[in-house]
């Protein structure tokens, strides 16, 4: 699951061909990213958040919700003047849709067409710190988190974080200080823009993906530096699919379905001139305890499918809390040697906690 596993596996590769600590020095570090297609296509800039959304609906709202739900229509008004048996109902050539979409997409908790759920898991200043661990050993800290509203091309936008940073043992091998800022709508929740920010021993790196959901294009600019190739520069376009997450709003975009026990959930995702679907089956109910407290959660076992074919890239769990914000707590991931665990050691809920 490339959305998940993109940062910290490169951890783990990158311990096992580099045997030097600290960073990377690099002259032009300060100018290594500099693209003029990328600030013509985006402008981002700080917003007001929009009005608060309770966690829990209350009663009432619950009723509305499920009647808007079940969209109840309302009986029709018979006109003494025409006896045309045509629906004033007919839908309309070009009408947007009454459903949600896209079709493979769980619609439980969403109100008819809307790609908003009914309860909204985000708040801003929440943070979800793991401990990376390999062979039993802390590798790293690796960080959720949700940062203020930002506007994207006049759009308000969800800004989420994740970052990873190694130990200070796993340091003394290989450093690591590696982040991404994704770029979320907030209507419809498809991603504009994710930055990559790479500091390793090894490499440094400088990514921007735009999503042109309108054109259904996606363009990803980069610009590499190691000490063996020097500065490397790479462009990308392909066309995506609609509704398409990026390799990094996924583990965030995962909460907003219900997860219940048995049922699988899909959705797309567009990376390195891939489009690919993600398909998470919940398992299973169980409580696990962590350095941050015990928790009620939800085993997923996670696959990504390409081109109609299933990638074999090992097994991998995720586990999310059994609440409204569906958190993540563990992840376990099956590699070529051993296996890797991340695991939640510190939470905070963010504002507008209830």
């Amino acid at each position: 699951m490339r959305m998940v596993s993109r940062l910290v596996l490169g951890l783990i590769f990158g311990l096992s061909v580099s045997c030097s600590s600290g960073y990377l020095k690099y002259e032009g570090e300060k100018d290594i990213f500099k693209s003029t297609d990328f600030e013509e296509k985006v402008q981002i800039k700080p917003t007001e958040p929009p009005a608060p959304i309770e966690i829990a609906p209350t009663p009432r709202a619950v009723e509305v919700i499920k009647k808007e739900a079940i969209k109840i229509p309302e009986p029709p008004v018979k006109s003494k003047k025409s006896k045309s048996k045509k629906s004033s109902a007919a839908p309309v050539k070009g009408a947007p849709p009454t459903q949600r979409q896209p079709d493979i997409e769980d619609s439980e908790g969403f109100a008819g067409s809307s790609r908003r759920p009914s309860v909204d898991p985000f708040r801003v200043n929440e943070t979800v710190i793991h401990s990376v661990s390999y062979f039993s050993a802390e590798a790293g800290r690796l960080t959720f988190q949700v940062k203020p509203f930002v506007e994207v091309n006049g759009r308000k936008s969800y800004n989420f974080l994740t970052e990873l940073k190694t130990s200070r043992l796993f340091s003394n091998f290989y450093s690591v200080d590696d982040q991404v800022e994704t770029y979320v709508d907030f209507e419809d929740l498809t991603p504009h823009v994710f930055k990559l920010h790479v500091k390793e021993t090894g490499q440094l790196r400088e990514g921007r993906s735009y999503f042109d959901h309108k054109n259904l294009k996606a363009n990803y600019w980069e610009h590499k530096y190691t000490e063996k190739k020097g500065h490397e520069e790479k462009k990308q376009e392909w066309e995506i699919l609609p509704f398409s997450q990026n390799a990094f709003s996924g583990i965030f975009y995962m909460r907003i379905f219900k997860w219940e026990i048995g049922k699988e959930y899909s959705f797309r995702v567009a990376d390195d001139q891939k489009n690919i679907i993600f398909k998470g089956k919940a398992l299973k109910k169980e409580k696990i305890s962590t350095e941050a407290g015990e928790f009620d959660a939800i085993q997923i076992k996670a696959q990504v499918v390409s081109r109609g074919a299933l990638e074999q890239a090992g097994d991998m769990h995720i586990w999310i809390s059994d609440d409204s914000r569906k958190y993540i707590l563990r992840i376990e991931a099956k590699i070529k040697i051993g296996s890797l665990v991340s695991e939640i050691v510190e939470i905070r809920p963010g504002q507008n906690e209830q």
